[in-house]
């Protein structure tokens, strides 16, 4: 192997397990038991709980996709001709959606601006089903959106290396996450999954405006009995639902 060959491999070999480090601690955060031993141990640091990861991950994420987008490497492919326009519109249809749907969540319930104010200790307090508009289609429309971002783009081999391992993680990550929302909704959520894909949307299997409310009482009442709920990445909160209101269509 030649010298320059090795010293790609060894830097692509060190960016992989950065993002996997970065990976695990986020998900370990992210996590159910971690967020219950500090309510439990440290009540006074929940309230800042949101804001902290929020920041955490940030800070930890900028460097990461600065070392992605300077490694390079071989490109491994490029889209071309009719397929260029074909993955430049699909990408700019994932942004438009994206941009879109931040209209139907709660911002400072997302960056942890409303915990904060509002002083929350417990974690069923910060964790509440809300199902946006686009969450009656699919279950993680923020991961769906940005799988289609990632895989319209051309390819070097480190953005290659960051797409397979993000994408991996994106399943790892439903999977933990779906466990939470169980242990959290119970029988609401379960409900929910059974109705609506995961990222793909399926025309006959979606959840009206109605039936999106119905689901959201359930998971709310439970939290009253004891249970809990889910913002953030995969729950969204309406304007509507914040106000009272059942989702808009």
């Amino acid at each position: 192997m030649a010298a320059g060959s090795t010293a790609l491999f060894v830097q692509l070999a060190w960016l992989g397990a950065a993002w996997v480090g970065y990976f695990a601690l986020h998900s370990a955060l992210a996590s159910l038991a971690l967020k219950r031993a500090v309510a439990a141990r440290c009540p006074s640091w929940m309230p800042a709980y949101r804001l902290a990861f929020n920041a955490l991950a940030l800070v930890l994420a900028v460097p990461l996709l600065w070392w992605t987008l300077t490694a390079g490497g071989p490109v491994m492919w490029r889209w071309t001709g009719a397929w260029s326009w074909v993955a430049d519109v699909l990408t700019a249809a994932a942004a438009a959606g994206f941009v879109a749907s931040l209209r139907d969540y709660d911002g400072s319930e997302f960056l942890g601006t409303r915990q904060w104010h509002a002083r929350e200790t417990r974690v069923e307090d910060q964790e509440r089903l809300r199902l946006s508009p686009l969450h009656r289609h699919v279950r993680h429309p923020w991961y769906a959106l940005g799988l289609v971002i990632l895989w319209t783009r051309d390819m070097d081999a480190a953005r290659l290396l960051v797409a397979s391992l993000a994408t991996g993680y994106v399943f790892v990550g439903l999977y933990l996450e779906e466990r939470k929302l169980i242990a959290l909704h119970g029988d609401a959520y379960r409900e929910y999954r059974r109705r609506v894909p995961p990222l793909l949307p399926l025309p006959w299997r979606r959840l009206g405006g109605e039936e999106a409310a119905a689901l959201e009482r359930r998971a709310e009442a439970a939290r009253g009995a004891g249970g809990g709920g889910h913002p953030g990445a995969t729950a969204g909160v309406s304007k509507g639902q914040r106000d009272g209101t059942a989702p808009g269509p």
